[in-house]
């Protein structure tokens, strides 16, 4: 099955801890991202691309304060209580998402394996559209390590982002969760936490 990493998730508090962490630790402010109705998330998007992950983000998210509670659960685990309680105390890495040319068909080839990597959904934001994996629980693969999968619309987000000065150089999602990145900090190692 053809899978490409497409964007590393840090998970917030608040979106604005999520910000202060990104200048702190990578030395960059992170651009605009956008609001998730679907799963009452807001986000601000960094375009990390380098030459052995094109197409590449990293994604600040946290649950939007001003938005209504969604009818399911949300993505990432974060309705989780120990996650929640993780990032009380400081965002983090905590998931990372693949995309993939057909979802369907990646969906069905991880059930056949005996993962569920829960059902195909429809999202939207601005003039993104994508379809994703989600669980009905909205919990992460992390015993399995595996990414959740995506398949992108026409667009894609890193299409519209500036160069951000920061670089995906390594990744590996074996014994857990973790990232090099070039940045003006110099290489910062990142780990998933919670």
């Amino acid at each position: 099955m053809s899978m490409e990493l497409d964007h590393l998730v840090v998970g917030a508090a608040t979106l604005e801890e999520g910000v202060a962490w990104c200048e702190r630790v990578l030395g960059v402010t992170p651009g605009p991202g956008g609001k998730h109705a679907l799963m009452g998330t807001h986000n601000r998007l960094l375009n990390i691309s380098g030459p052995n992950h094109p197409r590449a983000y990293l994604e600040i998210i946290a649950i939007d304060p001003e938005a209504p509670p969604p009818s399911r659960a949300r993505w990432f685990d974060l309705d989780q209580p120990a996650l929640r309680e993780r990032l009380a105390q400081g965002p983090g890495l905590i998931h990372w998402v693949s995309r993939v040319p057909n979802l369907d068909a990646a969906l069905a080839n991880w059930r056949g394996e005996g993962v569920d990597a829960g059902e195909a959904i429809e999202a939207s934001r601005g003039n993104l559209r994508w379809r994703i994996g989600l669980r009905e629980d909205g919990r992460r693969l992390r015993r399995e390590a595996l990414p959740v999968l995506i398949e992108w619309g026409e667009a894609h987000p890193t299409d519209g982002m500036a160069d951000s000065g920061v670089q995906l150089l390594g990744f590996e999602a074996r014994d857990g969760l973790k990232a090099r990145l070039a940045t003006p900090r110099g290489e910062v190692e990142l780990e998933v936490i919670g």
